[in-house]
């Protein structure tokens, strides 16, 4: 499996443009965070979960020429705002994209994309097959994935587990089943948004807290605003066996 990091930042915290902070005006690339998105390559299968607002942009970047399913954490804009531009691989593939979600996150996007579902759509539009999940295990093509529970504040997010590799963004309490069913992962990835204590997001602290409880063999951190600070600057002070994802990274799993 190749997991493919397509954004490590977010919407929240997002400064103004003209910002002078030492984020928006750093030269290490790794600093340069789009909305959080991963790419899987997996078992000759091509995943994504979430499209954010840069989903086209992130595609492009890395040459992903085929998409088989899209996987949804949750409905907020920053994690759905792209689905729209899954029309390029509907027409190149001549096929409706499986989509995969709760019934809250498809109630939504059923709203947001209320076009792509009215009868007698013109050609052009995207063509979307919804598949609800729940916290049920499921697969796609013969493909386990069994779902992550956490919870944003007051809002139910999904996090996955594929194989060894477990993915959650957006959360700021895991409860004790979904411990459970992240034993024995090799590698976590994990949402720390910032310095300061959030509302709804893990900050570092926290992040890394979490990080030493499950214990994986390596944790990665997303979901980062600018007011984390720079990447090279952060990391020093990460233990050893944590690091900052970053826009581009791959892992061969």
């Amino acid at each position: 499996m190749k997991v493919t990091f397509l954004g490590t930042g977010t919407s929240q915290g997002v400064p103004v443009i003209g910002c002078n902070c030492e984020v928006c005006l750093s030269l290490d690339f790794r600093d340069k965070r789009l909305r959080t998105s991963i790419h899987l390559d997996i078992q000759g299968q091509s995943w994504v979960v979430d499209t954010g607002p840069d989903f086209r942009q992130q595609m492009l970047r890395e040459h992903v020429q085929r998409l088989d399913a899209v996987i949804f954490t949750h409905a907020h804009r920053d994690h759905t705002a792209g689905l729209d531009d899954v029309r390029a691989y509907n027409f190149l593939q001549q096929m409706d994209m499986p989509i995969y979600g709760t019934k809250p996150t498809l109630d939504q996007l059923r709203i947001e994309y209320a076009y792509a579902f009215e009868k007698n759509a013109p050609l052009g539009l995207p063509r979307l097959n919804l598949h609800e999940i729940d916290a049920k295990p499921f697969s796609i093509q013969g493909i386990e994935i069994i779902p992550l529970p956490v919870m944003h504040l007051r809002m139910p997010v999904l996090g996955f587990r594929f194989g060894n590799f477990s993915y959650i963004t957006d959360a700021n309490f895991i409860p004790d089943e979904t411990l459970e069913r992240l034993k024995g992962t090799e590698i976590l990835v994990l949402n720390a948004l910032q310095h300061e204590r959030h509302v709804s997001h893990f900050n570092l602290t926290e992040a890394l807290a979490i990080a030493e409880k499950i214990n994986p063999g390596k944790t990665y951190l997303l979901h980062m605003s600018h007011k984390l600070g720079l990447h090279a600057a952060v990391e020093k002070g990460l233990p050893d066996n944590v690091a900052l994802a970053y826009d581009g990274l791959q892992l061969d799993i």
